[in-house]
Order: structure tokens, then C-alpha cells, then sequence
């Protein structure tokens, strides 16, 4: 029996509705962490207008829709941002949860495709990745490896520790080689992070699918525009693709590269 049908669709949707909770609060989160400021004060209002967000204007998705993604107050449009960020985060606790029930592993792979998403949304709009998610989330994922069939608490410590030193090393080289910063700080505390929760083996496959990822997608506009490629985004999606479907595609490459017979 599939985990999410020994407890029922009901788990689902709970999960589902803490999601968008979670997404409401991430986005407040990614925003004002990469701005320095407190996500407790003050209350959320409107960029235009600076009143308040009432309660019932803060529903996620829902007063979106309702309010027509429009201010209340002045009429300011408020971004597809808010309810896409919400249901994004929706579908991934809904997601954990049909993949593993309620378990202890549902709770690790909901918060980890969390922070990369709040990593990813910080550094698309600002070129940031703040503290709180790579930092942070490295504590937690080592913290959560206690917990977990997938890894050790000793592959999670190797994994955060690889990660750190192998991007510092790659950014390091990078600057000898070209003269100027080849990669921020916070790619290289993101990458602790992803290994904690990925392990080393995890972490590198994340970096060579961030790599690619970022050179076909953002490389050409970076060589047109000159813009840096903001390569959390990349990484973020790369570990995603890992957690879920990282062992497939080792056992994919090892079976094309070394066919047996």
C-alpha cells in the first residue's frame, strides 16, 4: 500500500493547507531576509500605499484571487509572486506527504525543497541568499539526519563540510584564474546546506546539474547582457531534481557509461 493511503487523503490536504501557510510566511521570509529585515515587524502593507495588510487580505491564494491581485486600498498590483510561491509550497508538503505518509522523512524532504525555494525566489529578485535558509538549514539538515533512514548524521556532517570546502576551493580558483569574485559566499554556504541533506555524493551531482542548468539556461543572456548568472537558482533546482530522482539518474548514467556484458 502506497504510505499517503494508510492515513487517507485527509493527511494529504492538511499538509497541503499547512504548505500554503508555510508559503505565505516564506515569501515574507525571502524578501525580507535578503533585505536585512525582521520578518516579526512590521506587519505586512502594501508597497504603495504602506497600509496594513488586514488579516483577511492575507489568505494565501485565495485574497489574491479575490482582491483581483490588486491592493485594497490603492488599487497597486500585487505580484504573481505571492500565490505562486504559496502553491508552490502547497504541492510540496502535499507531495511529501503522499510519497512518505506521516513520517519523519516527510518532514525532512518538505523543509528541505522549502528552504531551496525561498533560496531561489531571494536570489532571483535580489542576487542574495540569505543567511537564515543556507546557514540555517545546514544546522537543520544535519539536525534532521538523526531522524532519517535516507542519510547518517555522519554522511550529513561529511556532506555539509564537502560541499563547503569544494565550492570555496571552485571559487578561490575562480577568482585567481579571472581576476574578480567568480562566486558569492552564499553559494558556497548553500552548498553546505545541500550537503547536509543530500550527502557528498548528493551534493555533487547537484552541483553538476546546477552547473549545466545555469550555463544553458542564464549562460547565453549572461554573455549577452553581461548580468551574473544567479546560480542559487540553479543549485536549488539541481538538489531538487537530486532528492527526488537523484539515485535513478545514477543508476541511469552507471548503466549507459559501464553496460554490463
Amino acid at each position: 500500500m502506497e504510505p499517503w493511503l494508510e492515513g487517507g487523503w485527509g493527511f494529504v490536504a492538511v499538509a497541503g493547507l499547512v504548505g500554503l501557510a508555510l508559503g505565505s510566511f516564506l515569501n515574507v521570509c525571502a524578501i525580507r531576509w535578503a533585505r536585512d529585515e525582521s520578518v516579526i515587524s512590521p506587519r505586512s502593507s502594501c508597497p504603495g500605499c504602506g497600509s496594513a495588510i488586514a488579516w483577511y487580505d492575507n489568505i494565501p491564494v485565495l485574497s489574491w484571487l479575490l482582491l483581483g491581485a490588486r491592493c485594497r486600498g490603492c488599487g497597486e498590483r500585487i505580484s504573481v509572486q505571492y500565490p505562486l510561491v504559496e502553491l508552490a509550497t502547497g504541492a510540496i508538503w502535499a507531495g511529501m506527504v503522499m510519497l512518505y505518509g506521516v513520517d519523519p522523512e516527510a518532514l525532512r524532504g518538505g523543509l528541505f525543497l522549502t528552504l531551496l525555494l525561498g533560496i531561489a525566489v531571494a536570489d532571483a529578485r535580489y542576487y542574495i541568499i540569505p543567511d537564515q535558509f543556507s546557514v540555517g538549514g545546514a544546522v537543520l539538515g544535519f539536525l534532521l539526519a538523526f531522524w532519517s533512514p535516507a542519510i547518517t548524521w555522519t554522511e550529513s556532517l561529511v556532506g555539509g563540510v564537502a560541499g563547503l570546502l569544494l565550492l570555496w576551493f571552485v571559487a578561490w580558483a575562480g577568482e585567481k584564474a579571472f581576476g574578480k569574485e567568480a562566486m558569492g559566499g552564499g553559494d558556497i554556504k548553500m552548498m553546505a546546506m545541500i550537503g547536509t541533506f543530500l550527502g557528498v555524493w548528493g551534493m555533487l551531482l547537484t552541483l553538476f546539474l546546477g552547473a549545466v542548468l545555469g550555463a544553458v539556461i542564464f549562460g547565453p543572456i549572461s554573455l549577452k547582457t553581461g548580468k551574473l548568472i544567479p546560480f542559487g537558482i540553479f543549485l536549488a533546482a539541481g538538489a531538487a531534481v537530486t532528492f527526488g530522482w537523484g539515485d535513478m539518474l545514477v543508476d541511469w548514467y552507471m548503466a549507459w557509461a559501464f553496460p554490463s556484458g
